[in-house]
């Protein structure tokens, strides 16, 4: 399957019953493979009229308790954020996808991995966070969808898939778990114990989350908000908000380390880059280069203590991106500084090669 197709197949598997989008390339084949497939399975499909739109819709539907989904590119990740910043306000779970572009503005419709500021920083309003998951393969593209949304259920949070448009276009094959009713797994639920989630069905089948609004016969009256005005009320919800992120930093930090023993330099990198990093990786060891890489496969939580474990090892880093260095910082404050660290990144669509990253990692071996 192609990038996106994958992507969507897996949604749909994982209990995905409600999307809304609008249409931007790279990630076109989503929303179109969605309106097919959403029917077939008894869900809800609609190409809102902006993204505005969409990720509202979104949020109407996660709090009515359907597992929800929303996609774009750049510009309309931008036009998301103030919907994003709700979700994470009333701690609703949803999956929004990000196949980034080249940038800024509506810049070209090349792979690029210019949104990493946008997806970890916190790209709307106040003081929030989303789970970020940076798939490498065609098959981590179904893994990590499945994936997000159990934890996006999990902590009640947003969890974005990062991609580019080479992982949404380029075709791989895949295995494709059987189709799930979107319940959490035996395994999720062992992990969710002591997090706000609640997905136990009660007697005649009534969903016993008590977030979610599904009509009040026999119950109180739920109300879902985040206009906090009393004094206090807003800084103790922040409070309660940022227990939880620290939570899922200790939990859910993921990443995969190549020759991390006995490596001199480390390349770090994430998604399509990291792939042309392992090549060039492999071509380095076979010369006798101890040189190894560092891929944060999350990259909220980024997976900073393992990052700073290797430190101790590792003489240099050379983070490697498809932009103009937005993970650097990161990298440097895992380690607090302690290495050098150096970049080497394409912009605007330009995606590096092996030989350039091998070039690169040559001068600071000698630096």
């Amino acid at each position: 399957m192609c990038g996106n197709e994958a992507l969507g197949e897996a949604a749909i598997r994982a209990g995905c019953r409600f999307y809304a989008g609008y249409p931007i390339t790279p990630q076109n084949e989503l929303p179109a493979y969605m309106s097919k497939r959403m029917p077939e399975v008894g869900g809800v499909f609609i190409q809102s009229e902006s993204e505005i739109s969409a990720i509202n819709m979104v949020f109407g539907a996660s709090l009515a308790g359907a597992r929800a989904m929303t996609s774009s590119s750049g510009p309309g990740i931008s036009l998301k954020q103030e919907g994003i910043s709700y979700l994470a306000a009333c701690e609703l779970p949803a999956v929004i996808v990000n196949i980034m572009r080249g940038g800024p503005g509506l810049g070209n419709i090349a792979p690029s991995q210019s949104d990493y500021f946008q997806a970890t920083k916190g790209g709307g309003h106040g003081d929030y966070h989303q789970i970020v998951l940076a798939p490498a393969s065609l098959q981590e593209i179904v893994e990590f969808t499945m994936l997000s949304f159990d934890l996006a259920d999990i902590y009640r949070m947003p969890a974005m898939i990062l991609g580019d448009g080479i992982l949404g276009q380029m075709m791989e094959p895949v295995e494709l778990n059987t189709m799930d009713d979107g319940r959490l797994s035996a395994e999720a639920l062992a992990k969710a114990e002591g997090t706000p989630v609640r997905r136990s069905l009660g007697e005649g089948g009534r969903d016993e989350r008590d977030w979610i609004l599904d009509g009040c016969k026999g119950r109180k009256s739920r109300l879902m908000r985040s206009l906090l005005l009393e004094e206090g009320e807003l800084e103790r919800f922040n409070l309660k908000l940022q227990k939880k992120y620290e939570g899922i930093k200790n939990k859910e930090a993921r990443y995969e380390m190549l020759c991390g023993d006995d490596s001199e330099v480390m390349l770090v990198a994430y998604g399509t880059s990291s792939r042309i990093c392992r090549s060039a990786v492999e071509r380095m060891r076979k010369l006798g280069k101890k040189i190894g890489m560092f891929r944060p496969m999350t990259l909220w939580p980024f997976p900073e203590k393992a990052l700073k474990e290797v430190s101790g090892k590792v003489k240099k880093f050379l983070v490697v991106e498809m932009s103009c260095g937005q993970m650097v910082d990161d990298v440097k404050l895992a380690i607090d500084c302690k290495r050098p660290v150096y970049f080497y990144g394409r912009s605007g669509g330009e995606v590096p090669t092996e030989d350039e990253i091998i070039l690169e990692t040559e001068k600071i071996e000698i630096v």
